[in-house]
């Protein structure tokens, strides 16, 4: 029996004859129900359409992108290492070229997500390379595919070792996690920040926000606990959920002033807006 996604978010259900009637992740006010109707897709029929991309980013560190878009259309991110690589959030389609492609690249010892909305095929990935998945307890309710692979974690970090740790921000989600990587960009440091931190289009900025399809921001209180969850932990540059999305250098500095600028937005009168 397959294992049907949702075409409009890319979540994958457990093998059943017949797919869930609805999406809860789509139903939840974070996602949204595509207008058009609820709609399922097998592996088998994804992969007859769709490819995945690999880019070099820095050294060790690839980008894997499903092509032609699909579902949110995020990036996953892999890191390589002696001890084993990790890859950071996920794709719906895990095609024969990627299997290769890893596997002659060391294959992958775990895999860490930050929120719900990318853990896509998570499944299938671990299965696939026998590897762990790493997820925030806070998030368990939103797992719609339960495996033995799915390794739940507490507290404010988790240590994956030489140098990668997983970090606990919150704010789009409870359980919303970054990865930090201390040896990326010549061991000045990296953060992986999915959308918990959404790197925007100026590539000098990031934002914050509750749902990103229905422009619902991010409390005062919230984005305070974020920036001050990454005070310990020093990076130059910060690689977001999509292509493209990356800022190079200063990225410590680029993500106080965007939280200084957010929060002034929120704390002001309204005077800027009638400029």
């Amino acid at each position: 029996m397959p294992a049907h996604i949702c075409v409009t978010c890319g979540t994958q259900y457990p093998p059943a004859a017949q797919p869930p009637s609805l999406c809860p992740i789509c139903e939840d006010p974070r996602q949204y129900r595509n207008p058009l109707g609820q709609s399922w897709i097998t592996p088998d029929r994804l992969a007859e359409t769709h490819a995945n991309a690999f880019r070099l980013l820095e050294p060790s560190l690839f980008s894997l992108i499903t092509l032609p878009a699909f579902g949110i259309g995020q990036r996953a991110l892999l890191i390589l290492r002696a001890e084993g690589n990790v890859l950071w959030d996920c794709l719906s389609l895990l095609d024969p070229a990627s299997r290769e492609l890893i596997r002659s690249l060391g294959g992958l010892s775990a895999i860490a997500i930050s929120h719900p909305h990318y853990y896509a095929s998570m499944v299938d990935w671990a299965a696939a390379f026998a590897c762990p998945i790493h997820l925030h307890a806070a998030d368990r309710q939103w797992v719609m595919r339960p495996d033995p692979a799915v390794h739940f974690w507490d507290g404010e970090t988790l240590a994956l070792g030489s140098g990668i740790t997983l970090i606990r921000g919150g704010g789009h989600f409870a359980g919303g996690t970054m990865l930090h990587w201390a040896e990326g960009t010549g061991g000045k440091g990296a953060l992986l920040s999915g959308d918990i931190l959404q790197v925007l289009p100026d590539r000098r900025h990031v934002s914050f926000m509750r749902s990103y399809p229905n422009l619902w921001p991010l409390s005062a209180p919230a984005v305070r606990r974020l920036v001050a969850a990454l005070d310990a932990f020093p990076f130059v540059s910060i690689y977001g959920a999509f292509a493209g999305r990356e800022i190079r250098s200063a990225g410590k500095q680029a993500l106080s002033a965007s939280a200084e600028r957010y929060l002034a937005a929120l704390a002001g009168d309204g005077s800027a807006e009638r400029t």
